[in-house]
């Protein structure tokens, strides 16, 4: 120590550079956060970790693609806060104007979110939700999700070059799975959509007839008549097949006549009475007549790019098999596992296979961690002959039995046998915490309901639930704790070494400038 202290500044200067982490900018010390009422913040709470686990300056980067260079108009939220917005709405399981309140009502969330100190006023509208969503696309949502893993595999004890890696160089396991997402619509039948579709176009009819009342009659709509009808039909408990496609038929019937009224309506008044939401459902009511009627004509169930919703269109009936729900209605979600760490590998809002991403989340793999992984635990609809040749050609085990009949059993074959049956029951086991991961995204957070009404701020909802939950796997893990000791043992000697330093060689010393005092000394 003795020694080191007779070094000269530019030797302090370097050794400085070199083993001290550069510091962010925008991390507010827990010392520097005013509190009025007096006190200080706990350095192991729970949000002054999670603060420390996120790459803010990624997140910083990505957020200002959304925003021109011109410095026109009012100035954007910063990046921290809106990010961290979505992360506390996620986390605490809570409403957008709930979560406003849980913000100001808590300094620990506003040092999350990078203010300087405490204060009593909402720091924004809880309008603000929907544009921050709208602000992070899925992409960008993918890499700090996958910054965020690195962060925690950097940490890790990497394997000294004595030990031999798995054969083929292959290393980890991945689990893959796919889930539905519902959306937060009710069940949607035949009669009940087109009922809706019918009550918006008279709306649609009323507004476009506003500027001709007084100068001819209004056209018919029945609506009292339809109205009448329907409420008489969901009021019976059961409704027989005839008795569905008659009241199918009338729906149809008024819809169709109000269609042929707005047509008729245009011809002397613009659209652009219509504001954008009445536009929107004028073109899917157009759809949906379109859609029930042709199912109708036919006799079917089954049409491509079935509306089931007229507020959000996107959605779309996603048949999985399940017994409590055979057939949600939502976005379809492909997913891989690797160390506890989920990812969200695709979102489409139609139905897909999944069995075809399997590939493609291998070789993703491959580009994440830079070797293939030595198995793949996946269920049944995975296993199909393409993916069992490439996962044969890369030297990947894929969990389950092969194909074929399964081979006689004699004495010669019997331990063989056995420990195959023993692998392909621990590879079933292995495969189980991707279905936890699902139940934590339904269960704890909002992956079993999504309240968000627009496809790009109902993808971002999405994924905001898999960083969350990621955080969550980090925030329980032994090695974050021991590295936050150790970044507190650093700054520690850190002070004590340029205090003795800035004393014997008389320079002022100033707390958290104490480096920049140097330096310029």
């Amino acid at each position: 120590m003795q020694r080191f202290l007779t070094f000269s500044h530019q030797t302090l200067a370097l050794f400085i550079q070199k083993h001290v982490p550069k510091k962010n900018t925008r991390q507010r010390t827990i010392e520097d956060f005013f509190l009025p009422f007096g006190g200080k913040l706990r350095s192991d709470n729970r949000w002054v970790m999670l603060a420390d686990m996120i790459p803010w300056e990624l997140i910083d980067s990505l957020y200002a693609e959304h925003f021109s260079k011109s410095r026109t108009g009012p100035r954007a939220k910063p990046s921290r806060l809106a990010f961290g917005a979505l992360i506390i709405k996620e986390r605490l399981g809570v409403s957008d104007e709930e979560a406003i309140e849980h913000i100001r009502e808590n300094p620990y969330l506003q040092y999350f979110l990078g203010m300087r100190k405490f204060e009593d006023e909402a720091p924004f509208d809880s309008s603000m939700y929907v544009h921050f969503r709208k602000r992070f696309s899925l992409e960008q949502l993918g890499q700090i999700n996958e910054a965020i893993a690195r962060a925690e595999r950097s940490h890790k004890e990497v394997p000294s070059d004595d030990q031999d890696p798995p054969s083929g160089g292959n290393q980890g396991k991945l689990i893959v799975d796919a889930t539905c997402a519902p959306a937060d619509i009710r069940y949607p039948t035949d009669v009940s959509l087109a009922n809706e579709a019918r009550e918006k176009s008279e709306q649609i009819i009323d507004i476009l007839f506003n500027p001709l009342r007084g100068y001819q009659r209004k056209p018919r709509t029945y609506r009292k008549k339809a109205r009448r009808l329907f409420v008489n039909y969901s009021k019976s408990r059961k409704h027989p097949a005839r008795q569905r496609r008659k009241m199918l038929r009338q729906q149809l019937g008024f819809l169709g006549r109000n269609l042929k009224t707005i047509a008729k309506l245009t011809e002397q008044v613009p659209l652009s009475l219509l504001d954008r939401y009445q536009y929107r459902n004028l073109l899917v009511i157009h759809e949906v007549y379109r859609q029930q009627l042709w199912m109708h004509e036919n006799r079917c169930h089954r049409i491509s790019d079935r509306i089931v919703s007229i507020s959000q269109p996107h959605v779309r009936p996603i048949v999985r098999g399940k017994v409590s729900a055979p057939t949600e209605f939502g976005a379809k979600l492909s997913a891989s596992l690797v160390d506890g760490f989920v990812f969200l590998d695709r979102l489409d809002w139609n139905a897909f296979n999944e069995s075809g991403d399997l590939i493609g989340q291998i070789e993703t793999y491959r580009q994440r961690f830079g070797c293939y992984p030595v198995s793949v635990h996946c269920d049944k609809i995975y296993r199909t002959r393409d993916n069992r040749k490439f996962c044969k050609q890369h030297s990947i085990r894929i969990s389950g039995p092969p194909l074929g009949r399964p081979p006689k059993v004699t004495d010669e074959n019997a331990a063989e046998h056995k420990a195959k049956k023993l692998q392909q029951r621990q590879d079933e086991l292995d495969r189980i915490p991707i279905e936890g991961k699902f139940g934590q995204g339904k269960r704890r957070f909002s992956l079993s309901r999504v309240m968000a009404k627009l496809s790009e701020t109902s993808e971002t909802a999405m994924a905001i639930v898999f960083i969350v939950m990621n955080l969550e796997k980090w925030l329980k893990m032994p090695s974050f704790f021991l590295q936050l000791a150790l970044t507190h043992l650093m700054t520690a000697v850190e002070n004590a070494i340029v205090r003795r330093f800035c004393i014997q060689n008389r320079v002022d010393y100033v707390g958290d400038l104490k480096m920049l005092s140097c330096l310029k000394a």
